[in-house]
């Protein structure tokens, strides 16, 4: 006789697993077919350290046609950020979406499972850790950010120490000594975000141990 709980149990882990196997081929790269992971991000920024951050369709045309690899998109809603990241991954570019600026977009974990199963981005955003440790369980990079508006929040990254990101975001990102504390803090790579305007700041981020900068200045991406 058929167990039927074991039986239902059993689909559902195969139905999860055929999911997850699904998201990450639709985010395979645009030449090899295979997902990305941090370790190729930070080789990608490696080469280039500036992320396009994105806010509108102007700035996301601009960022296609500009040379960064990397975008941030920082707007949209349900119904346009799949065809957004589809665009960025037709570029040959990645997708980073951030949740908690999706309009529609719960902050619960099936959000992240929408990101992963409907679009084609190869990894998220968000401040909270709950969505970060979400999107690496289905094969998303996963970026925390933290807003370091004064040493309360800087004493909060101490105490939570972040482990369910692949990497660290702190805006703004106009503070060496901050950049510098908070990498040796969670023991994870750092993007410098916000308020970068021009080369003397991408230089001072990344002297201070930043692996990339994010700005929303089209000036910047042009460096």
């Amino acid at each position: 006789m058929i167990n039927a709980r074991k039986f239902c149990a059993e689909s559902e882990t195969r139905r999860a697993a055929a999911w997850l196997l699904c998201a990450l081929f639709v985010r395979g790269d645009a030449e090899g077919g295979t997902p990305m992971d941090r370790n190729k991000l930070l080789d990608l920024l490696a080469e280039g350290p500036v992320i396009a951050a994105v806010k509108d369709g102007d700035g996301l045309t601009a960022a296609l046609e500009s040379d960064v690899s990397v975008i941030f998109l920082l707007s949209g809603d349900v119904l346009t950020i799949p065809d957004a990241a589809a665009r960025v991954k037709k570029a040959g570019k990645r997708a980073f979406v951030h949740l908690d600026l999706v309009d529609g977009l719960a902050s619960r974990e099936v959000s992240v499972d929408f990101i992963a199963r409907q679009t084609a981005a190869d990894g998220i955003i968000s401040t909270k850790a709950a969505l970060t440790r979400r999107g690496r369980e289905l094969g998303l990079v996963s970026i925390q950010r933290f807003f370091l508006l004064d040493s309360m929040a800087l004493d909060n990254i101490q105490r939570q120490r972040p482990q369910d990101a692949d990497l660290i975001e702190v805006l703004p990102g106009l503070m060496p000594k901050i950049i510098r504390r908070v990498g040796q803090i969670t023991g994870k790579p750092v993007i410098a975000g916000g308020l970068i305007s021009d080369k003397e700041d991408v230089t001072a981020a990344l002297s201070a141990g930043a692996v990339a900068v994010s700005t929303t200045n089209p000036d910047v991406w042009r460096m």
